[in-house]
């Protein structure tokens, strides 16, 4: 992986850590939608060896996977 493509996955899982800490007054279900979304990314990045692609698919399929598992939490 070279240097640009590190530099964009550490400033994408940076971004998703500010923007989770930022997220107090969330319902349970937006959390875990966020949540879901972080982790996608990072799993994505990791995955797509860093493709930004790749990490925006993962951001998108755990946003979607999160928002599901937190539909049932009352």
């Amino acid at each position: 992986m070279n240097t640009i493509q590190r530099l964009a996955s550490g400033s994408m899982v940076v971004a998703a850590l500010i923007g989770l800490g930022g997220c107090s007054g969330m319902s349970t279900r937006d959390r875990d939608t966020a949540i879901g979304a972080g982790v996608g990314a990072v799993g994505g990045a990791v995955l797509s060896g860093g493709s930004v692609l790749g990490t925006a698919a993962g951001a998108a399929v755990g946003g979607v996977i999160g928002n599901q598992v937190g539909k049932d939490k009352k």
